[in-house]
């Protein structure tokens, strides 16, 4: 069986943690993945605190494993979730977009460890620094708000800037991903766009097709001009943003454009004006399973790759 350090800091069975999504992770699905052995993550982005109470209560009724929550630092409710998950002494809280270092305190004394998401190396440092127990280190092919930076040659810097663990995000869908991250020197994975296709996830059957469908070519990347970098699917919505963005349509018009796509998408199922974020490892991802059958799947497929490694070494 496959165990790092990162199962003993996090109280896991398995090095996987399920990403944060907005719109898409719940407490069912968080406490599904949490149940199967590894992190269920519950997104805080675009819920108020008695909403994102509530869910965290609905995933610990259906699991007593630990479970974590994700909190966009920009998003007008970052404040309110963060009391949150310290009244309700979330074990673990991931972060991104952002400096968590004004919530530290609060979080620390209420025994919650903190895992930033990072997209350099720098942001790794400055997170180690303000108390982070461990680093996300996530690469520009994940879906939703990505950074520049690749995810084979982030991790292994952002392993080499800091001295706690990373765990390794972005096109990472299996076992391979996995094996692969491990050998960057990474303790762990976070997968996304695998879990949509969960079973327990509850976003409409036709964003679970569209990912079920998708090739290594079905996602493109829209949002540059604004500093707002999103990976989606290519549907009519992402099309027509990256058609527009680069006309004389006004910043604000095209800002504009954006607000409640991705409500449209996980929510709403609307198939023309929705942002399906997914990440380029959406091609492989080709059945819908429950989040155990997933987390087996990544954790076996790894072990097999791991224990046959050394049939290229020659004497």
């Amino acid at each position: 069986m496959i165990r790092t350090p990162l199962c003993d800091l996090c109280g896991i069975t398995y090095p996987v943690f399920q990403g944060g999504m907005a719109h898409v992770s719940d407490g069912k699905l968080a406490a599904a993945v949490s149940e199967a052995g590894g992190l269920g993550i519950i997104s805080a982005m675009n819920f108020g605190g008695t909403k994102l109470r509530e869910q965290i209560r609905e995933a610990r009724a259906l699991t007593s494993k630990p479970i974590g929550v994700n909190i966009m630092l920009q998003a007008p409710s970052a404040a309110e979730s963060a009391a949150v998950c310290a009244e309700e002494k979330v074990e673990i809280i991931t972060t991104g977009a952002g400096n968590p270092s004004a919530f530290m305190p609060l979080w620390l004394e209420a025994g919650c460890r903190v895992i930033p998401v990072v997209a350099s190396a720098a942001l790794a440092k400055m997170m180690e620094r303000c108390g982070a127990v461990a680093v996300i280190a996530e690469g520009g092919e994940s879906g939703g708000h990505i950074g520049e930076a690749a995810t084979m040659p982030l991790v292994p810097q952002v392993v080499d800037a800091v001295k706690i663990p990373v765990v390794a995000a972005g096109g990472i869908a299996d076992g391979r991903g996995l094996a692969a991250a491990l050998m960057l020197g990474a303790v762990g994975v976070q997968m996304g766009t695998r879990f949509i296709a969960a079973k327990e996830c509850g976003v409409p059957q036709h964003y679970k097709d569209l990912v079920l469908k998708a090739s290594d070519t079905s996602t493109i990347v829209t949002g540059r001009r604004l500093g707002h970098t999103v990976r989606s699917l290519k549907t009519p919505y992402s099309r027509h943003y990256a058609q527009v963005e680069y006309t004389d349509i006004s910043d604000e018009d095209l800002e504009a454009l954006g607000v409640g796509s991705l409500r449209k998408a996980a929510i709403d199922g609307d198939e023309k004006g929705g942002c399906y974020l997914a990440g380029q490892i959406a091609g492989l991802v080709k059945e819908e399973q429950t989040a155990a059958e997933i987390v087996e799947d990544v954790v076996r497929e790894a072990e097999e790759i791991l224990r046959g490694a050394d049939r290229w070494l020659t004497d």
